[in-house]
């Protein structure tokens, strides 16, 4: 009986490690970085721009971040400084300009300044990865239909594959010639968008998804 306890022990073992290399092959998780656009404090309650959802998308992409941390794979954090005349949030040397706690760079962790919606307009995003071999990126930050949504795009032009991790996105209601769009419809539109014609600009994947390998 005891040994069959143990072999029955090992079994599992062994099904469980083949499980999890399974998860990892399905990922692939070779050359691919985190980029993490700019979830910063005026994008929260009480901050300048207020975006719906902003928590629940950034504890998403703290879980990504962890995952990440915890498998020794490299993290890009992307922090918009605005210098256009007329900004109102994203201002230089203020509390809302900071990167907000949840998604906090560790000292290893590289952060670019970017002052566009495209973070590879005028920054050194692009020679960053490809000094560092980076070909593949996943993809969490705000707002979804701006400045995540013309990176994606950027980085499909400079030949790189993206994932982006729908729930750990977030955007806010717009308006069209009068008309209201409430966010989450604004949110879907622009994820269906950039996984148009097979994931052509990047294969959009939930939070849970996205740790489970699938």
């Amino acid at each position: 009986m005891k040994n069959l306890f143990k072999s029955t022990l090992a079994l599992c073992l062994t099904l469980f490690s083949l499980l999890s290399i399974n998860a990892q092959q399905k990922r692939n998780m070779e050359n691919t970085a985190l980029l993490i656009i700019d979830i910063q404090n005026d994008y929260f309650p009480a901050g300048k721009m207020e975006l719906a959802g902003a928590a629940p998308a950034a504890n998403n992409a703290k879980k990504i971040l962890d995952y990440f941390r915890k498998n020794n794979l490299p993290v890009i954090h992307i922090k918009h400084i605005a210098t256009n005349d007329g900004a109102g949030f994203f201002l230089p040397d203020t509390s809302g300009a900071e990167i907000n706690s949840l998604v906090s760079p560790k000292s290893n962790e590289k952060i670019i300044i970017k002052h566009f919606p495209n973070s590879f307009r005028e920054t050194g995003l692009s020679e960053y990865l490809e000094k560092s071999g980076i070909k593949n990126l996943v993809i969490t930050g705000m707002m979804t239909d701006v400045c995540v949504d013309s990176t994606v795009r950027a980085a499909f032009d400079f030949g790189l594959k993206n994932t982006v991790i729908g729930d750990a996105t977030a955007t806010r209601d717009r308006e069209l010639n009068g008309e209201v769009i409430k966010a989450p419809e604004v949110q879907k539109s622009f994820l269906a968008g950039m996984s148009a014609l097979g994931n052509l600009y990047a294969e959009i994947v939930n939070t849970a998804a996205f740790l489970s390998g699938k």
